[in-house]
């Protein structure tokens, strides 16, 4: 529920904006109109002239508004898999009723198989972490993490899988929705920054769009842009972890703010290559499972107490 709420706000953002843009451009073409009017009529400098015509045929988007101002507008754009809002969007000609039976089995199937590792694989290694890490034993903790990073691992992998492409190309062949960019080879990235533009495409075209470049037009520095955007993005991932788990410890917030000076390191200092390869793989490897035993240490002595965690009473 947490993650439908942040998508749909987020849909809602681009939707505003957009609009906006929309609204901004009618003026802009109006104004513009009367000023190429008034220089045709004059003896002026070509290239003023054409810069007023470059500048008109960027707006053009504002054509189409207010008739995108529709329920059925509005509630397609709501369901589509995509952040970002447009007055028209690429669509098929028909639904391929075999893509849509493969998804969907794929959907089923997957889903089961997570939940299943999950139960059987991750809840025991993480509750069998609990004492360990309240005794700070840490050659105890480094074998427990290095145990769950193989099943977190392997579910983050079938995950990505179910959700970005299972699930996202299935909502799309409902609805004819024709880009299928959900993801690229974000196996192959060098450096962090590929990594985070690579692996979810909807959500950096977003952060781009409403984040980046808007900030960039108003004279900030690329540095605080990208801070910015990750900064969004740390504290979305501690909202969907930190409200359902009612702790707030902001150990997923650390883990995002930390790819800042990972990025660095990976693209000025190794500069990519395998062994920005190895880096990127590493941090996903060794990370999540870290963030994992956080969280759950965390939540255990809060509900529990220390006495339980460290008598490995609870639920062992």
């Amino acid at each position: 529920m947490m993650g439908v709420y942040v998508i749909e706000a987020l849909k809602f953002i681009s939707y505003g904006h957009v609009n906006y843009w929309a609204r901004d451009a009618r003026r802009k073409i109006t104004e513009l109109k009367t000023q190429v009017t008034d220089l045709a009529k004059k003896t002026c400098d070509p290239k003023q002239f054409w810069d007023l015509k470059d500048e008109l045929s960027m707006h053009q988007m504002a054509a189409q508004y207010p008739a995108n101002l529709t329920l059925s507008n509005i509630y397609y754009f709501m369901a589509a898999p995509t952040l970002c809002y447009e007055f028209k969007f690429p669509r098929l000609l028909r639904i391929r009723k075999h893509f849509l039976i493969k998804r969907t089995v794929e959907l089923i199937f997957l889903s089961f198989l997570i939940a299943a590792l999950v139960q059987q694989w991750v809840v025991p290694t993480v509750r069998n972490s609990m004492k360990p890490l309240s005794e700070m034993e840490y050659s105890r903790c480094l074998e427990r993490l290095l145990k769950l990073a193989i099943p977190n691992h392997l579910i983050w992998l079938l995950f990505f899988y179910t959700f970005f492409h299972s699930f996202l190309n299935l909502i799309a062949e409902l609805l004819r929705f024709a880009d299928r960019e959900f993801y690229r080879d974000f196996w192959n990235a060098e450096t962090i920054g590929y990594f985070w533009k690579s692996w979810n495409i909807p959500v950096h075209r977003f952060a781009v769009r409403h984040i980046y470049s808007p900030m960039m037009r108003n004279n900030f520095s690329k540095m605080s842009a990208f801070f910015v955007v990750f900064f969004v993005s740390a504290f979305f991932h501690e909202y969907l972890v930190s409200v359902p788990l009612k702790i707030f410890r902001l150990w997923s917030y650390y883990g995002m703010m930390g790819q800042i000076p990972l990025s660095i390191i990976t693209d000025k200092v190794v500069r990519g290559g395998r062994t920005g390869n190895i880096i990127v793989w590493l941090s996903l490897i060794v990370g999540q499972p870290l963030a994992i035993l956080m969280y759950g240490h965390d939540w255990y002595i809060l509900n529990f107490g220390v006495s339980a965690v460290q008598n490995q009473t609870v639920g062992i």
